[in-house]
């Protein structure tokens, strides 16, 4: 037989919000799930597998709308096959530029680093700050508010209030 869990178990495996399942259910990304007695969802394990795959086309950036038409022939069955592998593979060469694209910009990245860390072995040693090390100046690193900082500077504090 097969179990069926509620929507609060679902929105837990998946990491979706109860609402978001409600509104994925109510835009069509999910088809209308089988109710209990009482009226509350029952999610199936093709429910979730469905889910699972819909938070992998978000993942990868497919617009909600796509996402929706590609639901919709998944409704309509097996003959939209070809039209629904085709949707994938178009997705997947955007999702594939994307990768190199975000590759790139990791390579200018790594490039800009290098260049300065090199920037940093030219610099006199007093104008060189390593983490952890602060000059007496430098209030950059002061998590407290700014009107702190200011008292202290201007001799006040707690006890000059």
């Amino acid at each position: 037989m097969e179990s069926f869990l509620g929507i609060d178990e679902v929105a837990r495996r998946t990491g979706l919000t109860v609402h978001t399942l409600r509104y994925y259910e109510r835009i069509g990304l999910i088809a209308p799930v089988a109710r209990a007695a009482g009226g509350q969802r029952r999610y199936a394990a093709s429910d979730i597998a469905w889910i699972d795959f819909l938070l992998r086309l978000r993942t990868t950036n497919m617009p909600i709308g796509a996402m929706r038409a590609f639901a919709a022939l998944r409704g309509a069955g097996d003959a939209t096959v070809p039209e629904r592998r085709r949707m994938l593979e178009t997705h997947l060469a955007d999702v594939l530029a994307a990768i190199d694209e975000m590759r790139r910009s990791a390579e200018a990245l790594e490039a800009k680093i290098d260049h300065y860390r090199a920037l940093e072995q030219s610099l006199p040693p007093q104008t060189r700050t390593e983490k952890g090390h602060r000059h007496a100046d430098d209030d950059r690193n002061d998590r407290r508010p700014l009107r702190a900082r200011t008292r202290k500077a201007q001799g006040g504090g707690r006890a000059g209030r």
